[in-house]
């Protein structure tokens, strides 16, 4: 298992966004992960306001991390092989980059306040009866609560 797994606790919110778009979507060009990176700053903001949705984790490493929003940090999830196949000390590059630009409120948000997504090859049933915020390349993104 990567190193950034086995640690992942000890890394700070910029780190922990890195790989969280990395496992996310990585393997994406980059508006896709940046439309990632929006919604997890718009759960951040959602679940640090008054009343605000508590599932979501608080922080932004909590929001990453908090159960079944994140694939790529869940054992079993498909996506968390990315991440535990990462060997350590790995660049990961834009997605770096990425969160380090959303953490500074500098990444403008390209899916309208979304707070979900899926990939646009599948229909899972929380996305139906709802409009899409954004389609990015092969995300399509939702604001469904907030």
């Amino acid at each position: 298992m990567s190193a950034a797994l086995d640690t992942h606790r000890a890394l700070g919110a910029r780190e922990i966004l890195a790989l969280t778009l990395y496992g996310e979507a990585g393997d994406r060009p980059v508006r896709e992960a940046e439309g990632v990176a929006s919604v997890v700053m718009t759960r951040v903001r959602l679940a640090a306001s008054p009343g605000g949705p508590a599932h979501l984790g608080e922080g932004v490493a909590g929001v990453c991390r908090a159960p079944f929003q994140f694939g790529c940090w869940h054992p079993g999830h498909p996506r968390r092989r990315v991440l535990a196949e990462l060997p350590e000390g790995a660049d990961l590059g834009a997605c770096a980059r990425i969160a380090a630009r959303a953490i500074a409120g500098a990444l403008p948000d390209p899916t309208g306040g979304a707070t979900h997504y899926h990939d646009a090859a599948r229909l899972p049933r929380w996305a139906l009866g709802h409009a899409p915020t954004a389609e990015l390349g092969g995300l399509v993104f939702y604001r469904l609560f907030g």
